[in-house]
């Protein structure tokens, strides 16, 4: 009679030895997020006591709720909350337009050097800190100095003072996202498109399809996926907003605080400023548990819809 095999289930540690390698160079990645990401996770206890440095993260008392309650009561939940949320949401419409147009039109040029300067251009500011994009806003509108306002001088025109008036802001600050990020965003857009069949084009050509046609009929429909993607990895993020932006560019101007306070600057200002850990801590987990609830809300309606391009 033949023998008959039967497939055992194979064990974690006969994947660990067929696969030790790739698990080898894993390692310092699992190393990475276990230190910096899940460790500090167990902070989330001072969200629940009332901390002190004599007794520390371990031994201060507990204190229930109460600081869930302090940062619910003090009027800023519901403002900062809003706040990141509208900003965020700004930022992400305006970054995922804005990174496939430009995408697409580095695509369609025709000269490789130009495509060349233009995608470099485009991702250079990705690479400057917002310490000196700061620097650089402040030296274009300073109210009495600043270039905008020294060329509306000299036109006859009122200069502007952009740090005390907070309207200003609702457009700058979108602008100024984009400046930074939308040359990476692009560069992502651009190489989904790169991996587009090209048959898919020339056989659009032969049928005498425009460029514009070939856009709208090929590159924009294959292009969904990876945009579904980014921007189910954007909504993960909706409740975290551009700390280094913000603090940056407004600091802790009182006259632009209500109008661009964001659930992360709130946080540093009780830290470093009250020293009021617990309601930092508070503030921080009820951003996380919204940020869960958001992206498990937006995959499920994805998978609803689009069960293809659900990330899970």
């Amino acid at each position: 009679m033949p023998e008959i095999t039967t497939n055992k289930k194979r064990g974690f540690w006969h994947e660990l030895a067929k696969n030790k390698v790739l698990y080898l160079m894993f390692l310092p990645v699992a190393i990475y997020y276990l230190v910096f990401a899940y460790l500090p996770m167990t902070g989330i206890v001072m969200a629940f006591k009332e901390f002190n440095y004599r007794n520390g993260i371990w031994f201060s008392p507990w204190n229930g709720v109460k600081n869930f309650e302090f940062f619910f009561k003090s009027g800023k939940a519901w403002l900062v909350t809003q706040n990141t949320i509208l900003y965020n949401l700004a930022f992400l419409t305006c970054y995922t337009i804005i990174s496939i147009l430009v995408a697409i039109f580095i695509a369609e040029m025709k000269g490789k050097y130009l495509k060349k300067v233009a995608q470099s251009a485009m991702f250079l500011p990705y690479f400057i800190s917002w310490v000196v994009g700061a620097a650089m806003v402040n030296n274009f509108f300073n109210y009495d100095y600043g270039i905008f306002n020294i060329a509306l001088k000299a036109f006859g025109l009122p200069p502007i003072d952009i740090y005390s008036n907070p309207s200003y802001w609702y457009i700058l600050l979108p602008l100024l996202y984009l400046w930074k990020w939308v040359g990476f965003g692009s560069v992502l857009y651009l190489a989904a498109i790169m991996g587009i069949d090209q048959e898919c084009y020339e056989a659009a050509t032969i049928d005498g399809a425009s460029s514009f046609q070939k856009i709208y009929h090929i590159t924009l429909p294959l292009l969904r996926p990876t945009m579904v993607i980014l921007v189910l990895l954007g909504l993960g993020r909706i409740m975290r907003g551009e700390f280094d932006m913000f603090f940056q560019l407004i600091g802790n101007n009182g006259i632009l605080i209500d109008s661009t306070d964001i659930i992360d600057t709130l946080v540093f200002r009780s830290v470093v400023v009250t020293n009021d850990f617990g309601m930092a801590a508070a503030a921080g987990l009820y951003q996380s548990a919204l940020c869960f609830i958001i992206i498990l809300t937006a995959n499920a309606l994805v998978r609803k819809f689009e069960k293809d391009y659900a990330l899970f």
